[in-house]
């Protein structure tokens, strides 16, 4: 299972020192550390919205991988729930675009490319059947 998204995700796509303003650990007297619970949360949230969204779309949860647009998805719904209610317009409306692409996702409007739920059965292998006998691996019994 892949995770959606990161905090090395977060810091990528916004930058080190706005996630640390959003989520400053207030036990740290350096002001220098991130709270990874605090962002741990906000991650968790957009992890709830995405798998929402998925499940209603009858893509397979959890992804075996995770495409980058619902990565970026995630990382707009993270930065959106640690800015609580401070956040800007962009922010505010970055989080709705990603809002408005999962609900596509979940409508069919916009597809992900993954395999649905039927669509990937996989198989062990070829069954043969000898009436009669009994065959286990190593040989017959």
């Amino acid at each position: 299972m892949a995770a959606y998204l990161t905090l090395d995700d977060l810091i990528r796509r916004f930058g080190r020192d706005d996630i640390l303003d959003l989520a400053e650990d207030k036990d740290d007297d350096t002001g220098e550390t991130i709270d990874q619970d605090k962002v741990d949360d906000a991650i968790q949230d957009a992890t709830g919205e995405i798998d929402s969204a998925l499940a209603g779309g009858g893509d397979r949860l959890p992804l075996a991988s995770v495409p980058p647009i619902l990565t970026a998805y995630g990382c707009d719904i993270a930065r959106y729930r640690l800015n609580d209610e401070r956040a800007t317009e962009q922010v505010t409306k970055r989080y709705d675009d990603a809002i408005k692409a999962l609900r596509a996702i979940a409508s069919g409007a916009l597809k992900l490319g993954l395999p649905k739920v039927d669509d990937d059965i996989i198989s062990a292998g070829d069954v043969m059947m000898v009436p009669g006998r009994r065959t286990f691996p190593g040989g017959v019994f």
